[in-house]
């Protein structure tokens, strides 16, 4: 039998590759709200070629920083043994592999960031540790609960599970007390406080998904906590809550910030398609509301595109005067076809540009051109050719007007050039149809008044909502943004409560966050509590005018 021979490197010499080298992260995601990961952590979820961590719980961070090809291993629920875990991280470190393990919190803090650390120093693999807020100190922050004050300069952190607490050290204590893991517990935890020598009235707040929209807080005493909390426990989804037990409690009364935005816990329908959704749905997250995207339309490329093929070949060789961009959509078709031509903003030397508002301006800006006509007052076909300038033979060498735009796009502004003397070739850029309708749970909660408020961004949106979902119940607020939108919901039977100030995504998420405010300061002036709209009964509100 011939046996496999081995070649000897001569010595001194290197071979000539080595092993893939991978590394593992141990990345702390905060408590729970996406926006408060490190610079850091966003960078190594940016790179990764693993992830390790509850993905439910985890789901946000997901979404925004890891692409949608890495690798995911779920840890919910103790589906993993440290032990499997660890062998997961080292496996994966050895095949070259990027690995971000996540955990809640801060690894060193409230996670099992250390055991992980020290198994992969033991099987010999690089590793790094990033640090995150941990809970302990961010949830009693966004409660509006300080840790420490002149009167109670001590504080002290506590994982309820761990073995030997000693109660009596932490009863003797004037200060904070930070108690983490011990929703389960609470009835126990408090009992054992107050029989170690902590008084009874002593001031308890407890804080159920803090960070997040969901969050709640409930203030009560050690004496009564573990019957005023339990509900708040019970309808917390993730089981995770921050106890924080002493008299800097009391401060939350002036210092609650988080909780009191003024569409706080407000879930907010926004029925645009994706790509548009994205800015508006930040912008009311940062009001505090929970915003839920429903694409209502969905964008296509003309049937025929020879049309549009040859306006563009005519835009570059000079056949028109202007081109009128009445949708951010239209801008985007025609830069996609400019791409694939090879050309760009360049390409409109020459030529006089129209944006029917300032959104749409704003993607022209994006892509290089700064257009030359923006209606001042109001931002719609009709705004744009209020402004529009009658066709003068002396002044302007061409008559044409080149005006891509949706299959489904009314005639006024066609109509309305030609007698200002222009040719218009009216192109069909795109094509607008409808989405599927939405899951069976979002079109029960829209019929049933489970939304608080729906926003309308066009007429188009108001259509096609009703068409493939149904009517918003007459709890949910209607805020439109223009005076087009407005009168298409009131055809649909439809009550309009909000218009914003000038036609724009921002501001009428800026008008939204003012009705809620006026909501809120109502109640707070009658002493009531304050309730969202889906809080309220039917009977409560005005019935839409017929």
């Amino acid at each position: 039998m011939t046996r496999p021979v081995t070649q000897k490197k001569p010595s001194g010499e290197k071979a000539s590759s080595a092993a893939p080298s991978g590394n593992v992260a141990l990345v702390g995601a905060g408590p729970g709200d996406p926006a408060l990961l490190t610079v850091r952590a966003v960078e190594l979820l940016g790179t990764a070629d693993v992830v390790v961590g509850d993905l439910t719980r985890h789901a946000d961070v997901l979404a925004r920083h890891v692409r949608d090809d890495v690798e995911r291993v779920d840890t919910k629920d103790g589906a993993l043994t440290d032990t499997e875990l660890a062998r997961i991280l080292v496996r994966h470190a050895r095949d070259g592999r990027s690995v971000v393990r996540l955990f809640a919190g801060d690894p060193f803090v409230e996670s099992h960031g250390a055991d992980a650390a020290a198994a992969l120093a033991k099987a010999k693999v690089a590793f790094e540790v990033v640090p995150g807020l941990s809970s302990a100190t961010a949830v009693p922050a966004y409660a509006g609960v300080p840790l420490t004050s002149t009167k109670s300069p001590e504080v002290r952190v506590v994982d309820v599970t761990a073995k030997n607490v000693a109660w009596d050290a932490l009863a003797a204590t004037g200060g904070t007390v930070v108690l983490l893991n011990a929703a389960p517990e609470l009835a126990d935890v408090a009992a054992k406080l107050v029989a170690a020598g902590r008084s009874a009235s002593t001031p308890v707040a407890v804080t159920c998904e803090g960070t997040t929209t969901r969050q709640q807080t409930v203030v009560s005493t050690l004496a009564a906590v573990a019957a005023d909390a339990a509900p708040a426990i019970a309808s917390c989804s993730s089981g995770q809550a921050v106890v924080v037990v002493g008299d800097v409690v009391t401060q939350r009364d002036k210092l609650s910030w988080f909780e009191t935005k003024p569409l706080f816990g407000w879930r907010v329908l926004v029925p645009r398609t994706r790509e548009q959704a994205g800015a508006l749905s930040e912008q009311l997250r940062s009001y505090g509301a929970v915003p839920e995207e429903v694409p209502t339309i969905a964008v296509e490329p003309p049937r025929t595109p020879q049309q549009v093929e040859r306006a563009v070949k005519g835009l570059v060789t000079g056949r028109f005067e202007w081109i009128a961009f009445t949708s951010r959509n239209a801008v985007k078709a025609i830069r996609e076809k400019f791409e694939e031509y090879g050309l760009d903003a360049r390409a409109f030397s020459g030529i006089k540009v129209a944006a029917v508002g300032e959104q749409t301006a704003a993607d022209l800006r994006a892509w290089g051109i700064v257009p030359d006509l923006v209606p001042k007052g109001e931002q719609s076909s009709a705004g744009l050719l209020a402004e529009w300038p009658e066709y003068d033979s002396v002044l302007d060498p061409i008559d044409r007007v080149f005006l891509p735009r949706a299959d489904i796009a009314t005639e006024t502004l066609v109509e309305g050039l030609t007698n200002l003397g222009w040719q218009v070739e009216d192109v069909t850029a795109y094509r607008t149809v409808r989405a599927a309708p939405p899951p069976a749970p979002v079109r029960d909660a829209i019929k049933s008044g489970g939304f608080d408020a729906v926003l309308f961004t066009s007429s188009s949106t108001v259509r096609n909502l009703v068409g493939i979902a149904g009517k918003p119940h007459a709890t949910t607020v209607v805020a439109c943004i223009g005076p087009a939108t407005a009168k298409t919901a009131e055809e649909h039977g439809l009550r309009v409560d909000v218009m914003a100030a000038e036609p724009s995504v921002s501001a009428l998420a800026a008008a939204l966050a003012e009705y809620g405010s006026s909501l809120r300061l109502a109640a707070a002036e009658a002493g009531e509590p304050v309730l969202r709209p889906s809080e309220k009964r039917p009977s409560a509100r005005r019935k839409a005018s017929k």
